[in-house]
């Protein structure tokens, strides 16, 4: 089997480019979904934890595992680009990462909006968390999905 240099993703033009792009893109992403995991961590050894009622607990548990499933997602194509390395097929592990940053971002979505219920429902009441909630998903919705694809399809940036 012959062995192939190692290659260096940074600085390449085109195609190749977008992959360090896409990891450096993952750099952005992954202290939020490290800040929020780790708020959710330290939450249930706190002495009001105990008092919270069963519903605001699953969401709890539903938000953990949403930030940990975006951890895990938006840290997979760094960690797979290095075991895979040298990559054998470029496109295909940047279509495959490309796919695998979105269902992390997903998570991480899910996860700040659960969050954000979570957080204002203790504070001001279950209606005030709903509608905290609710803020939220629109704004993430508006600022990380329609707003790029109008663009996009726009021509403008």
């Amino acid at each position: 089997m012959p062995h192939t240099p190692p290659h260096d993703d940074n600085n390449q033009p085109g195609e190749e480019g977008d992959l360090s792009d896409l990891l450096s893109e993952l750099r952005i992403l992954l202290p939020g979904a490290q800040m929020l995991t780790a708020f959710l961590i330290i939450l249930p050894f706190n002495g009001g934890f105990a008092k919270i009622v069963q519903a605001e607990k699953i969401v709890f548990l539903l938000t953990f595992f949403l930030s940990m499933t975006s951890l895990v997602l938006l840290s997979a194509p760094a960690i797979q680009h290095r075991v895979m390395r040298p990559l054998q097929d470029r496109e295909r592990f940047k279509r495959v990462a490309d796919r695998i940053m979105m269902c992390g971002a997903f998570s991480l979505a899910l996860a700040f909006i659960l969050g954000t219920n979570l957080v204002m429902s203790e504070v001001f009441g279950h209606v005030a968390g709903i509608v905290a909630c609710v803020l939220m998903g629109s704004l993430i919705v508006c600022m990380w999905w329609w707003l790029p694809l109008h663009l996009k399809r726009a021509r403008k940036i």
